[in-house]
């Protein structure tokens, strides 16, 4: 039974390593009128968790622990331990308690989904937002299988948003401006381009889509990939891990609203 646990906890232990970068992101704005904005970061992991189980035996997979089912939904702030909330600027904590995190955990179905959603009230507090997630989840180490639950060890959050510290905003009542960081973005690539080959190796896709909704029509969107809807209110932008990696330069957007 010892023996089974351990090859359990490494099979788990190399989903969350491998998924945190063969996932599904889907990264959502919603701009509303009176200047706030909703920022939502869906991750995706199904794909890769099925891929993996594919090559897991029988025994294995019919023990107990793959049994276990997470389906739940916190504030950030509350799911971090007393002693780094006592720690952080009154910045980070209103950060932090102004954004949510969700958790799908379900092996059996092959199921691994995790959202991030944050509530900005200004342009600015958006920009101080991005700036500092990465960072934000870093410093931070979230208890997300609550403190009764010892044997869940949670999704690390900071693996996932890695790649979200690879760009420099500008964010204004009336424009948003997100251009990559060659520099970090080479850095967040010696980390994980052994992951990514991994990926590729075993067909895992790696698509990413960004999806900009505003509550007014945009007036001038500069980026050639990126779709703009017939309204003029939402700016989609949709790419893979392969694609980013041969041109980074396809991230950089810029709209004026």
């Amino acid at each position: 039974m010892r023996a089974m646990k351990k090859v359990y906890f490494l099979i788990i232990l190399g989903i969350c390593v491998c998924c945190s970068s063969c996932v599904d992101v889907v990264e959502q704005y919603t701009f509303k009128a009176n200047g706030s904005c909703n920022v939502t970061y869906n991750f995706d992991m199904s794909h890769a968790v099925s891929v993996l189980m594919n090559l897991m035996s029988d025994s294995v997979t019919a023990t107990p622990q793959f049994a276990i089912v997470k389906d739940t939904s916190m504030n950030y702030y509350s799911a971090l331990p007393d002693s780094t909330q006592a720690k952080m600027t009154s910045s980070e904590a209103e950060i932090a308690k102004a954004s949510n995190l969700s958790i799908l955990m379900n092996l059996k179905k092959r199921q691994m989904k995790v959202s991030i959603s944050h509530e900005s009230k200004t342009a600015a507090d958006l920009e101080f937002y991005l700036q500092r997630l990465s960072k934000l989840a870093a410093d931070n180490h979230l208890n997300t299988s609550g403190k009764e639950d010892k044997g869940f060890k949670g999704v690390d959050v900071q693996q996932l948003i890695a790649g979200q510290d690879c760009y420099n905003y500008q964010i204004t009542p009336h424009k948003f401006y997100r251009i990559i960081d060659k520099t970090k973005f080479n850095q967040f690539l010696k980390k994980t381009q052994a992951t990514f080959a991994m990926a590729r190796a075993m067909l895992i896709e790696t698509p990413y889509k960004l999806v900009l909704k505003f509550a007014k029509p945009v007036k001038k969107l500069d980026n050639p990939k990126a779709v703009l809807s017939a309204d003029r209110r939402q700016v989609t932008l949709q790419t893979n891990m392969d694609e980013i990696m041969r041109n980074p330069m396809v991230m950089n957007l810029k709209v004026d609203f």
